[in-house]
């Protein structure tokens, strides 16, 4: 199981810790609450269980196994899959910068993991965080937070895109007390 995939099922048992109930019995309450559309079970969610947004939108899509990447990790190599279209050819060699990145926000607690095409995208109440190649031999880690001076590693980017902050990787080792650090505030900055 792949750095995404357990973090997916992370998120999946700390949502049966939190509302007492199995998946099984969650999905059968999205089944028969009456309710069609995602937004609006995902709220059902939220107010019934008191479950932040990434986990009642995780819920959603575990119960209606749509297309969501979290839908169907758990029931075949789709995460690794996601994995390997991000990470093919000449960026192969990228793929344990991501890993030991994924390892550290995995201990920073509960989040969801949207994979967009090239990248994936960490969220909690808002994205904190995306992950991807930048070029062949760079990892991007683009970080939200507000209030943290730019620094020659720490780039801060122009307003309106999708990360305030970039941060390039070329190696495992580059991910440090510094890295983790940055990525503890944005983590802790998105609620």
């Amino acid at each position: 199981m792949d750095s995404v995939a357990k973090a997916y099922a992370t998120q999946l048992a700390n949502i049966e810790k939190k509302t007492g109930l199995s998946l099984e019995q969650l999905t059968n309450k999205v089944k028969t609450s009456g309710l069609t559309k995602h937004g609006e079970i995902r709220e059902m969610l939220m107010k019934e269980f008191g479950l932040g947004h990434g986990d009642a939108n995780s819920l959603v899509h575990h119960a209606l196994q749509t297309s969501s990447y979290g839908a169907t990790i758990d029931k075949s190599s789709e995460g690794d899959a996601v994995l390997d279209d991000i990470y093919t050819g000449a960026k192969a060699g990228l793929r344990p910068i991501h890993e030991g990145l994924m390892q550290v926000i995995n201990e920073l607690g509960e989040f969801e993991i949207a994979p967009k095409k090239g990248y994936v995208s960490l969220r909690r109440k808002k994205q904190f965080a995306m992950i991807g190649p930048g070029t062949k031999n760079r990892l991007e880690l683009g970080l939200n937070m507000k209030g943290v001076a730019g620094t020659e590693r720490l780039l801060e980017q122009p307003p309106g895109g999708m990360c305030q902050y970039k941060v390039f990787l070329t190696s495992a080792e580059e991910v440090n007390a510094e890295v983790v650090g940055w990525l503890t505030e944005a983590f802790q900055s998105a609620g």
